[in-house]
């Protein structure tokens, strides 16, 4: 009998104790820290004798007792066994990412098979355990020393039809370099982040975006960078979706800076302004205490890009999205702590140039001769 150490393994300190997480096979087991060094011993296939051929400071209880706990919990593989084969496929599949995603993944994955009654985000038990987490955080991030400006309230010009938006929609990497209107910047950010009305959530108040978001928390903030907007100072804004109005939190924002943030990205130098989406990470905690929660949190903004691509479209807009930036520069500017106020995605437009530089030519024959069209 061979064993080698699981490939989709994590391993950590929680709550003063040492726990081994195997991925996705796996229980996470809390061992004697000894165990990281007999797994060690299992970077290959090896027997048992030989493996403690190199722990022979070990007493061989000791060895035998960890290698048992390891088996039983996933860590250590039996050679030709079934969750061997899913050990190197996963691995494989995930190798880019690994051990990060794919143990965030499945770290996350079948909670609700194994949560008690009442855990669901949708069970009604649920939400009567709200009760217990104390008050509920403030439902508008505010900056009250920082300068406000309150922005033009004019209706957004959104009449453009809704084929014409979604087929028109497209990533944009070049642009005019012409301002955008301050009436435009206010429309968007109003229809994209603002609330659309109020909900009574059985505790207080909670309020719907034009955007679905997890259990309506809205734990996603817009914090404003602004490079060419008619009317405003460059700096960095937190956009208050209560007044309608941008908080004034740095001065200035260049477009070699925007680069820099962006990932040393070049076309980062030309929209007219960023959107950062940035999580409140208390807002979803207080409902969802449980890690999958922070995949909602991905999904909300995500859901809010689109939204955003799509308004900005409709007013004529160039959208533009990364998930390629500096987290902690960004967050930073932002002035988020980068703890419970975590930057999550970055957003962008301009006035789209109709000659672009940077954007892919239309596929030819060439291009669709050199591509596997389908799976064999």
């Amino acid at each position: 009998m061979r064993l080698r150490r699981s490939r989709c393994l994590t391993c950590y300190w929680h709550e003063g104790e040492f726990v081994v997480h195997p991925h996705p096979h796996g229980t996470p087991t809390a061992l004697h820290p000894v165990a990281a060094e007999v797994l060690s011993a299992f970077e290959e296939w090896s027997t048992p004798g030989q493996a403690a051929g190199g722990l022979r400071h070990l007493t061989p209880d000791t060895v035998e007792e960890a290698m048992a706990a390891l088996r039983d919990a996933g860590a250590l593989l039996n050679e030709g066994g079934e969750a061997a084969r899913r050990d190197e496929l996963i691995a494989g599949q995930w190798g880019a990412w690994a051990p990060e995603a794919s143990f965030f993944h499945y770290a996350t994955s079948d909670v609700y098979d194994a949560a008690p009654s009442g855990d669901s985000p949708d069970d009604p038990a649920g939400e009567a355990d709200d009760a217990d987490t104390g008050p509920l955080p403030p439902l508008f991030t505010s900056h009250p020393r920082a300068p406000r400006l309150l922005l033009p309230r004019r209706p957004a010009e959104l009449r453009m039809p809704y084929d014409q938006v979604l087929f028109d929609r497209r990533t944009h990497r070049d642009f005019t370099g012409a301002p955008v209107a301050v009436d435009t910047l206010a429309a968007l950010l109003a229809a994209v982040f603002g609330p659309v009305d109020f909900i009574d959530c059985g505790r207080g108040a909670l309020y719907r975006r034009t955007s679905p978001q997890g259990g309506s928390r809205q734990e996603i903030d817009a914090y404003v960078g602004v490079l060419d907007v008619e009317g405003l100072p460059s700096g960095w804004y937190h956009y208050d979706g209560l007044f309608h109005g941008l908080e004034l939190l740095s001065e200035g924002f260049s477009p070699a800076e925007a680069v820099h943030l962006c990932a040393d990205q070049p076309w980062a130098a030309r929209p007219a302004f960023f959107v950062v989406l940035a999580a409140r990470l208390e807002r979803m905690g207080v409902k969802y205490p449980t890690p999958r929660a922070y995949r909602v949190c991905l999904l909300d903004a995500g859901h809010l890009g689109q939204t955003f691509a799509l308004t900005a479209t409709a007013l004529g807009l160039g959208p533009a999205q990364t998930g390629a930036f500096r987290d902690s520069a960004v967050a930073a500017r932002c002035g988020l702590d980068d703890a419970g106020r975590v930057p999550l995605y970055v957003l962008a437009a301009g006035h789209p140039d109709t000659a672009p530089r940077d954007a892919p030519p239309p596929a030819g024959a060439a291009a669709f001769g050199a591509t596997t069209l389908a799976a064999p």
